[in-house]
């Protein structure tokens, strides 16, 4: 089933809404931050290798206004968050910071208003957002962006955060406070994506380039296996952790360095699933700069086999597939007109 994504309007005007019935008043400012699919280079980031994500239509949207409470209240309207749906805490302060704790969604506000590169100010806020939790499009980082902008416009900065700062910002939040060591992809591509383009980043340099995706005769498909992505409770610490064992024998600052000779060379001295987490991500690096080539040149043939080879990868090397993702996958390359797919 096709599902239709809420407009950005739409959910300003639900958040809205909602902030009148909380708070008794009308807000001041609305923000969004975009969710996120990545094209290729998966499990890549934390390796300082390539991505090649996009942003997404579907958003979080914060809306609220600056008070003089002292208190920071923040109600969310996602029925899949957990309870309670509604936060308040202090201004934070150098002899009263601020610290993670239940509900789990709130501790992404926190991270950001923890992490916030200027003076914070206390506010009411309602969220409203048409990225599923859990989804794997980045529901986090697209929070984590959209309430940093929020803060920034209760509160300029002179001179502003650059978009590089931002998403660092953002990041840091989200390692502090859900306890997640995600790499910088997420948080960078919902600063710096563009409508019409995908952004190949480089995770060492944090250089971006923006690609353009523009003919309007290719669509990229997102589908929802319905099986819920939770890092936090997944098998993700163990791989980064088996990444930087193989760099470390390898004699690699990380695995972006290494290539398949030095993987061959080492073969003996490296665990058997520590060798497949490797050969994953050094493949990954290659096909990643292979593929945003391919995406220049019009050359969609070969970005759809790359976009294969990710998936197999991915499967059999990193084992973070399912059998719902991998019939998906088999599925969109049985119909006629499909170049690609992967998880």
């Amino acid at each position: 089933m096709v599902s239709r994504v809420e407009s950005v309007e739409e959910l300003v005007s639900r958040a809205v809404d909602t902030f009148r019935q909380r708070y008794g008043q009308t807000p001041t400012t609305a923000v969004c931050g975009p969710g996120r699919v990545n094209l290729i280079g998966e499990h890549t980031d934390y390796n300082e290798g390539f991505v090649f994500p996009m942003a997404l239509p579907m958003v979080t949207v914060v809306v609220g206004r600056k008070t003089d409470s002292g208190v920071c209240r923040v109600t969310t309207t996602s029925p899949d968050a957990d309870d309670p749906k509604e936060v308040a805490f202090p201004v934070p302060s150098s002899t009263d910071p601020l610290r993670p704790g239940k509900p789990a969604w709130a501790n992404y506000v926190k991270g950001v208003v923890a992490n916030f590169k200027g003076e914070v100010c206390s506010f009411d806020a309602v969220l409203a957002s048409s990225v599923p939790l859990g989804g794997g499009l980045s529901s986090s980082a697209s929070l984590e962006v959209a309430t940093y902008t929020f803060l920034e416009q209760l509160s300029p900065q002179h001179p502003p955060a650059t978009l590089k700062e931002k998403a660092l910002a953002c990041q840091k939040a989200e390692h502090e406070f859900p306890g997640m060591p995600c790499g910088i992809m997420d948080q960078f591509i919902s600063v710096m994506g563009r409508e019409g383009h995908a952004l190949l980043l480089d995770c060492r340099s944090m250089a971006a380039e923006l690609v353009p995706l523009d003919n309007p005769d290719v669509v990229v498909l997102v589908t929802n296996s319905n099986v819920r992505h939770e890092l936090t409770g997944s098998e993700y610490p163990t791989r980064r952790r088996q990444c930087e064992e193989a760099a470390k024998i390898l004699g690699k600052k990380s695995l972006r360095e290494a290539t398949t000779d030095d993987l061959e060379a080492h073969k003996a001295q490296l665990d058997p699933e520590v060798l497949c987490r490797a050969r994953h991500v050094i493949g990954e690096i290659r096909r990643t700069t292979e593929a945003a080539s391919a995406l220049q040149a019009h050359d969609y043939g070969k970005f759809g086999r790359l976009m294969v080879q990710s998936h197999n990868s991915l499967r059999d090397d990193y084992e973070v597939s399912c059998a719902e993702l991998d019939t998906l996958v088999s599925a969109a390359m049985d119909c006629e007109g499909v170049y690609g797919s992967r998880m």
